[in-house]
C-alpha cells in the first residue's frame, strides 16, 4: 500500500537558518582529494544520535537552502552533514566545475563513512537526503550501500537521456552531440575542457540551464554561496545525459524511501519520477506538490523540509 501525501496549491515561505545546536567545518579525503563541508550536531544530546548526509543539486554548492534543510533535521534531534562534491565549491579536485555522477556517488559514500566515524553519531542510524541531481544519487547510494537506513529523494533525476531529449529541439540536440564529440577528442589531444555558463538572464544565451526559473533560483543561491561559479564543463552535460539513476530504485527496499515530486516539474520530468516511484518496493511514501522544479525549495520549503525531517525521525529514532 502506497503511503501518499498530496498537497493543494499554497505557499510556505522559506525560513531563515535557526540552528538549535553546533556547526563545525570539517574535511575528509576521497581518492587523495580533499572534500570540505559542515557537520551539525543538535544541542543537549545524551548519547549517539542518528545522522543525515545531505547533498546539493547539479552544479550547486553547500550553503544557502541546503543548510536550511540541514537545520530542520538538527532541530528534529539528528546530526547532519552538508558538503561540496569534488571539483566544486570549497572542495578540491580538477578539472574545476566538472560534474561526474560516478565521482559524486563516491563522495556521497565517503561522507557516510565520515559521519559513521564520529563518536557523537550512532553508526547504525544513517540517512541520506538528495535533491535534483543528487536526488538521483540518493537513489543509487541507497540501493548499493546498505549502511543507509533511510532515504529522501526530492525532485530527482531519473533518466538523464530522456529528460535531455525532452528539453531540447532536435536540431539543437544534434549540434550539442557534435560539440560533445569535438570536446572529447580535443581533451584526448591534451586541450583544456570546454566550458559554458550555467545560467544567463538572456533567454537566447547558450547556457547549460536555460529558462527564467533556473536563472532566478541559481542566481538567488549564488548571492548566498560565495564559492558558487556560473560555469560548468561541457563534458558534465554529456555525462548527465548518460546518467539513469532511476534504474536502481527497485533495489532500495527494505530501506524506507520518501520521494518528493513537483507535479509541474519539466526539468526532471514529473511523470518519470512518478513512474520510478511506482517501481519501488515498500516501505515508501510519495509527496506530490504543485509547481515546477524549484518550487520545492521556495514556495514549499517549509513543507518539504518538515516532511524530510519527520521521515528520518520516524525511521531512525
Amino acid at each position: 500500500m502506497i503511503d501518499q501525501i498530496s498537497l493543494e496549491a499554497g505557499r510556505d515561505a522559506p525560513v531563515g537558518i535557526q540552528l538549535n545546536g553546533s556547526a563545525e567545518s570539517i574535511e575528509f579525503e576521497v581518492q587523495n582529494v580533499r572534500v570540505r563541508g559542515t557537520f551539525y550536531l543538535p544541542a543537549d544530546t545524551s548519547g549517539p544520535v542518528p545522522a543525515i548526509v545531505l547533498a546539493h543539486g547539479w552544479a550547486m554548492v553547500a550553503g544557502g537552502d541546503l543548510e536550511e534543510y540541514a537545520a530542520a533535521i538538527v532541530r528534529a534531534g539528528m546530526a547532519a552533514l552538508t558538503f561540496d562534491f569534488r571539483r566544486l565549491g570549497r572542495s578540491d579536485g580538477l578539472p574545476r566545475q566538472e560534474i561526474d555522477p560516478a565521482w559524486q556517488i563516491e563522495d556521497f559514500r565517503a561522507a557516510i563513512s565520515y559521519v559513521r566515524s564520529r563518536p557523537e553519531v550512532d553508526r547504525e542510524r544513517i540517512g541520506i537526503w538528495g535533491s535534483s541531481y543528487s536526488g538521483g544519487h540518493a537513489l543509487v547510494v541507497a540501493a548499493i550501500d546498505k549502511r543507509v537506513k533511510c532515504v529522501v529523494s526530492q525532485v530527482p533525476t531519473i533518466d538523464g537521456y530522456a529528460a535531455g531529449q525532452r528539453r531540447m529541439r532536435y536540431d539543437k540536440a544534434q549540434a550539442l552531440q557534435a560539440a560533445f564529440e569535438r570536446d572529447r577528442e580535443a581533451r584526448f589531444a591534451g586541450e583544456p575542457p570546454v566550458t559554458l555558463p550555467l545560467i544567463d538572464a538572456d533567454p537566447e544565451a547558450a547556457v547549460a540551464y536555460p529558462g527564467r526559473d533556473s536563472h532566478d533560483y541559481m542566481s538567488g543561491q549564488a548571492r548566498r554561496c560565495a564559492t558558487w561559479v556560473n560555469e560548468v564543463t561541457l563534458r558534465s552535460l554529456e555525462l548527465a545525459r548518460a546518467y539513469m539513476p532511476g534504474a536502481y530504485i527497485r533495489y532500495i527496499a527494505p530501506t524506507p524511501l520518501m520521494m518528493i515530486v513537483a507535479t509541474g516539474d519539466g526539468l526532471t520530468p514529473a511523470d518519470l519520477q512518478q513512474e520510478a516511484f511506482r517501481q519501488a518496493h515498500e516501505p515508501k511514501q510519495l509527496m506530490l506538490l504543485p509547481g515546477g522544479h524549484y518550487s520545492v525549495y521556495i514556495e514549499h520549503f517549509a513543507t518539504t523540509s518538515a516532511a524530510a525531517a519527520d521521515w528520518f525521525r520516524k525511521h531512525l529514532a
